[in-house]
């Protein structure tokens, strides 16, 4: 057996200086030797939020299949296989933790094999308690930093919108504070919540609400546009895949579902999601286990879940659509948000507030909001809501002057004529395709809603 290593007291070892992440990590040590599994765990156990121990390969094997964990220190040298050999396995078969490998034998041959096998460290024996807690020290920021490299770039391709108002839904209205109070007792739960309103109403923004307002609110929150993905790609870029899963798999890759591990999953336009993904989500949902394209493991993954749509699901389920399993699933707390036209004064609070924030990003002068303009914006109805609101003061912002486009676009739509929303929101929507000579990404931007909703609206319409 080999001697244990000179052990530093452990009381002189500040858990702070090995980072935040220590805490709340989960760490497998794999050692055939008791003295050298007690001394790790003496060191590290205090200082992590799980850790458990496996004597050989094979148990393991089996601690990986029930349970996920951030780094592994494995033993190279063990009964039955070697650490290199099993890591090589159990990456094949869909493992992406980090790991250490630890050996008393140090060659330049072992070395490459542990960095061919995908080991994330390398440490020799005998070594202090410091060294150890340095290497998983590093291994946890690598992860922190690759998820949040993930996350940034996903948060990167969202609507503008989003960063103006990601702190809180804005307003006064009756109508958006009874979301507030609906979001402040939901979002302590585990629940599952589903999302609801027209497009552009700001359902990201209590997305992000509900985080904040979460035990989940220090960990990631991923936000993945169903409609923005398209249907071949979007099982590998949830799951994740293993090298050589599919043509262009060039390397494995973690998917979102494990990028959020810990905080919460927000699914927007989950009704653009393929039915053949759904039956897979709902099998996520209910089990909450995670098998990558390619792999034969699931992986577990504690996350919560948000759903958002501006469809009637409802609909959907009658006309086969939607798979009526995972709607039941799903629809267990479901937040509705009121339209712009809905929300009484909350238009003018969110214009001065898009004035503000918008000038100062553009590097403009704010425009006065004088009372022509706010009469405007009182009397138009608004079918983009939010969104549609943020584009007119950035419209503003960018030409300098108000513009009596509402007015044109109101007359445009048959206003006061028209006689049900519906119908207003077909004439407006037609006329904007009208002036862009039938361009629906073009009309898609002047109205601040999305392509998939115009292509929707047009299909229900015959046109």
């Amino acid at each position: 057996m080999t001697a244990l290593p000179h052990i530093k007291a452990l009381d002189d070892i500040d858990t702070a200086d090995f980072g935040p992440w220590l805490a709340q990590a989960s760490i497998l040590i794999v050692d055939d030797e008791p003295g050298m599994r007690n001394f790790m765990a003496r060191t590290i156990g205090p200082r992590c939020l799980r850790l458990e121990q496996a004597s050989d390969a094979e148990e393991a094997s089996r601690k990986l299949d029930n349970q996920y964990f951030d780094v592994v220190i494995l033993d190279n040298i063990m009964p039955g296989k070697t650490g290199v050999q099993w890591l090589a396995e159990q990456r094949s078969l869909g493992f992406f933790s980090n790991v250490i490998l630890i050996t008393a034998y140090a060659d330049l041959e072992t070395a490459i094999q542990a960095l061919k096998a995908g080991a994330a460290d390398f440490l020799l024996k005998p070594f202090r308690s410091n060294q150890i807690l340095n290497a998983v020290s590093r291994c946890l920021e690598r992860v922190k930093l690759q998820r949040e490299n993930v996350v940034l770039r996903h948060e990167l391709k969202a609507r503008r919108e989003n960063a103006l108002l990601r702190d809180k839904l804005v307003g006064s209205s009756l109508a958006i504070s009874r979301v507030r109070e609906t979001i402040a007792r939901v979002a302590p739960l585990p629940t599952s919540v589903l999302i609801t309103g027209q497009s552009g109403s700001g359902k990201e923004v209590a997305a992000q609400s509900l985080h904040a307002m979460s035990d989940r609110s220090e960990r990631p929150f991923v936000s993945v546009n169903c409609a923005a993905i398209p249907h071949d790609m979007i099982e590998s870029e949830l799951f994740g895949h293993l090298k050589g899963a599919f043509t262009g798999a060039a390397a494995s890759r973690e998917g979102l579902f494990m990028h959020a591990r810990g905080g919460t999953l927000f699914l927007d336009e989950i009704g653009e999601m393929p039915l053949a993904m759904q039956s897979k989500l709902l099998r996520v949902i209910e089990d909450r286990r995670v098998r990558p394209v390619g792999s034969e493991r699931e992986t577990p993954v504690d996350l919560r879940f948000i759903f958002a749509t501006n469809a009637d699901l409802k609909k959907d389920v009658e006309q086969g659509r939607f798979r009526a399993d995972l709607f039941y699933r799903i629809n267990v707390i479901q937040i509705e948000l009121p339209p712009l036209k809905d929300r009484d004064d909350d238009v003018q609070e969110l214009a001065s507030l898009f004035m503000s924030r918008l000038s100062t990003m553009l590097g403009m002068p704010p425009v006065p909001i004088d009372v022509a303009a706010r009469a405007e914006m009182a009397s138009y109805v608004w079918p983009g809501n939010v969104r549609e609101l943020r584009n007119h003061i950035e419209r503003t912002v960018i030409l300098g002057k108000f513009t009596n486009d509402l007015n044109s676009r109101n007359i445009a739509s048959g206003e006061p004529g028209a006689t049900t929303l519906e119908e207003v929101e077909r004439r407006h929507i037609m006329a904007v395709l009208q002036d862009t000579d039938g361009n629906r990404e073009e009309a898609a931007r002047r109205l601040g809603i999305s392509r998939k909703t115009i292509d929707r609206k047009c299909l229900s319409w015959n046109v």
